[in-house]
């Protein structure tokens, strides 16, 4: 008889070494990436150097004084980047890679659950398989929608570093629920939580791509200056501010209804609806910083910098909810690891 569990742990190892495979693809194509800012800023130069030189000989020939002239600069679309990258093979086989690895993933998880019976999300190891699954579906679903293929080298770092962590210090063999998580509740809470958490890493990579991007245009510094220079084939500080407030309030939607769902499981398991317990607090913490971050940006106009750093330090404490409360933290949710 097959050993579903053994299976679950080898697909698990497999789709994480797609993933770090994917991780240098996506590399390599921001590498490429730098090359063809290059490539565009020395054309740019000699086109610049050429007309100058057709001035000063136009101008002799009319025995007048030279006057060195520029092309003047064609005004941009605010999304659009300053050079338009090409779709390489590197970040076809990277996105190839991270569907393959994705594929393998969902095998991991599903056959954990049917060698557990029951969902596979009941203690730290499963959650972080299901939770980092949940990161790559919506990474992959969202660019049908819009292009954030450039966000790939982020996702696939997350989602690896967090895979080796949490196979090789939280994994457990299959074991029973305890009494309080058996419960239809804990299929939605975690789902909600899980699913909250890819829309918010879209949301806290988005944001670090804009404060980068803002230092970048604010120095105004030419193309080939440019100390990142595959910045220059992402978007507009403005559009990745954009991007990020519309993934973080989807995110919000759903940690506010993982927050509601976990308050209704407690009252049944424990008979009552919140007891400031550490996890509970945590996640009332990480629902307190994005309402202020959309609240803020939304009435008080913030935006930029401010606003990036409150999305970026909302992503913080959710890690630091999933990872150092779980792990330091005594409370009615340490058994779980949720």
């Amino acid at each position: 008889m097959v050993d579903l569990n053994s299976f679950s742990l080898l697909a698990l190892w497999s789709a994480t070494a797609l993933y770090a495979l994917a991780l240098i693809a996506f590399a390599l194509d921001l590498g490429r990436r730098s090359a063809e800012v290059n490539d565009a800023s020395h054309a740019v130069s000699s086109a610049v150097a050429a007309s100058e030189a057709r001035s000063e000989v136009t101008a002799e020939a009319g025995g007048g004084v030279a006057v060195k002239t520029r092309p003047a600069a064609k005004k941009r679309d605010d999304s659009a980047p300053q050079v338009t990258a090409k779709r390489s093979p590197s970040l076809r086989s990277a996105m190839a890679l991270m569907v393959l690895g994705f594929l393998l993933h969902v095998a991991a998880d599903v056959t954990r659950g049917i060698a557990a019976e029951r969902v596979p999300w009941a203690n730290l190891y499963e959650f972080v398989m299901t939770g980092t699954m949940l990161v790559v579906a919506v990474f992959l679903v969202v660019n049908i929608k819009v292009d954030l293929r450039y966000l790939g080298t982020f996702i696939s770092l997350l989602v690896v570093s967090l895979l080796c962590m949490g196979t090789i210090n939280f994994y457990v063999e299959v074991a029973p629920l305890p009494p309080a998580l058996q419960s239809a509740w804990l299929v939605i809470h975690v789902f909600l939580a899980t699913t909250a958490m890819g829309f918010l890493a879209l949301g806290c990579a988005l944001s670090v791509l804009q404060l980068i991007q803002a230092r970048t245009e604010a120095r105004g510094a030419a193309i080939g200056d440019l100390k990142l220079k595959f910045m220059a084939t992402f978007p507009t500080a403005h559009r990745l501010e954009n991007l990020a407030y519309r993934t973080v309030i989807v995110g919000f939607v759903l940690w506010t209804f993982t927050l509601i769902a976990g308050s209704i499981w407690a009252e049944a398991a424990w008979g009552r609806y919140w007891g400031w317990d550490t996890k509970e607090v945590w996640t009332f913490i990480i629902w307190v910083i994005y309402a202020g971050y959309i609240h803020a940006r939304a009435t008080k106009g913030w935006r930029g910098s401010r606003a990036a750093w409150l999305a970026i330090i909302g992503f913080g404490t959710v890690i630091f909810n999933f990872t150092v409360v779980n792990i330091f933290f005594n409370g009615l949710h340490s058994y779980s690891g949720l």
